[in-house]
């Protein structure tokens, strides 16, 4: 099969020769294999690889995008007319446009991030050894009465992008991980919970008996959960849900929501929305992350940047077309797929982290909640307004008391990150470096 590389080529000149003005090309090859198993039984297994073509093209102001995961001459041809006469019929956006070669990236060489274990794509048996390592831990736990399942994955592809400016680049990115599920109680009162790691080296993935052990004791943990009363109290976000406050705030400042109007930032640009002292940082070079990147999916190079800092917002996330409507520049974060157009998304971020432990705000919380889990969510993007379903470990004079699960959390997002107080937990290999956060003063719905 003809190269990634070439294949964007061919679509640039089937472009062109159907009449596009402008067009950018993008090929994604991938391979994929994943095994579960569950109460020692082999539950599924699952290998698949294949390839997807998308063009963009532009006429003037208007744009189409296709894609097919036929890469035949004649339907590369075919694609490049549809699309031209998709576009013909498009709207005209005045935000439509390609880079200015002036302005993609010189550095093109992703080798130095680490993307891609060069390591050879493990046997189905490997990874049906590992998941059925993680159940056996799990159900090895005192109070683990069944497992949910659990499950090995690998998966590697190679991605290409080439645009009429000039632009063309590509790389390999691999993945490896690992889950494990388990379950405490029985009939109405079983409890569930998980671990689970994914690496890009599978040198650096967590064992499959830690990982199983882990997700056993968790759900051992909650054996015998209840509601908690309803109240005004302090709750304690784990640091495997706090990234999720975070992630609502980058939602906030996506240049596209800030276009529409729709965020309940709209108008916080350099306004305190992070306690002082506190700031968000993005860096899209760090090795071995699963999200870095040298350049974004519009060929503009991308770059470390502070999105809060000392707790005021910096910036917005913005692609090419975000910030034309906003009159600004893209800050590199166009990302997209084959089958659609750009839009703004963030890579790494990292939060600063606390002094104190987890356990230290516990301590210093006195009657209140630690949430372990969260479910379903009714957040208005406009006013910022949140709700939702919780499940954690009830906190009497700073000390775990007990379980609870069927209760919801309410609060308005703009006043919670304003009240964050930082743990110093936080695992530096995420994308979002997170640690547990405590945001005082929040609405609990229980009994």
């Amino acid at each position: 099969m003809a190269s990634l590389t070439d294949l964007t080529a061919r679509l640039l000149d089937a472009a062109k020769a159907a009449g596009a003005e402008a067009a950018d090309a993008m090929a994604v090859m991938g391979m994929q294999a994943s095994v579960e198993v569950r109460q020692g039984q082999l539950e599924e297994a699952q290998r698949a690889e294949g390839v997807e073509v998308g063009l963009r093209v532009m006429l003037g102001r208007r744009q189409a995008v296709v894609s097919s995961s036929d890469t035949r001459d004649a339907t590369l041809s075919a694609m490049a007319e549809r699309a031209v006469a998709m576009a013909r019929e498009a709207p005209e956006d005045p935000t439509t446009g390609l880079a200015d070669p002036s302005q993609l990236a010189q550095d093109r060489d992703a080798g130095r991030l680490e993307l891609c274990d060069p390591a050879a794509e493990p046997e189905p048996a490997a990874l049906e050894a590992q998941a059925r390592e993680a159940e056996a831990a799990a159900l090895a736990v005192p109070g683990v009465t069944q497992t949910e399942s659990a499950g090995a994955s690998w998966s590697r592809r190679e991605v290409a992008l080439a645009a009429s400016n000039g632009f063309s680049g590509g790389y390999m990115r691999s993945d490896r991980s690992i889950s494990c599920g388990a379950i405490s109680g029985t009939g109405t009162r079983m409890e569930r919970e998980w671990d689970w790691d994914h690496r890009v080296f599978a040198s650096d993935l967590r064992s499959p008996e830690e990982i199983g052990r882990t997700a056993g004791e968790r759900a051992a943990a909650r054996e015998g959960s209840r509601k908690p009363r309803t109240g005004t109290f302090p709750i304690l976000f784990d640091e495997r849900v706090a990234s999720s406050l975070i992630g609502h705030l980058l939602s906030a400042i996506n240049g596209a929501a800030i276009a529409r109007g729709s965020s309940f930032l709209r108008d916080a640009m350099g306004q305190m929305v992070l306690p002082e002292g506190l700031s968000l940082a993005e860096d899209p070079h760090r090795p071995r992350s699963p999200a870095s990147r040298l350049w974004d999916g519009e060929g503009l190079p991308t770059h470390r940047r502070a999105i809060v800092e000392d707790g005021r917002l910096t910036t917005w996330t913005l692609d090419l077309a975000s910030a034309r409507k906003l009159g600004l520049e893209s800050t590199g974060n166009a990302a997209r797929g084959p089958g659609g157009t750009p839009s703004p998304s963030v890579t790494n971020v990292e939060l600063t982290q606390g002094t104190a432990s987890r356990e230290d705000l516990l301590a210093g919380m006195g009657t209140g909640l630690l949430v372990t889990g969260l479910i379903g969510s009714t957040i208005n993007p406009n006013t910022g307004d949140y709700s939702r379903g919780a499940s954690g470990f009830w906190v009497e004079g700073g000390q775990v008391a007990h379980p609870v699960n069927e209760c919801t959390i309410a609060g308005n997002l703009r006043d919670m990150l304003k009240r964050i107080v930082p743990a110093n937990d936080a695992r530096p290999w995420l994308t979002r470096v997170v640690p547990s956060l405590l945001v005082e003063g929040m609405t609990l719905a229980g009994d």
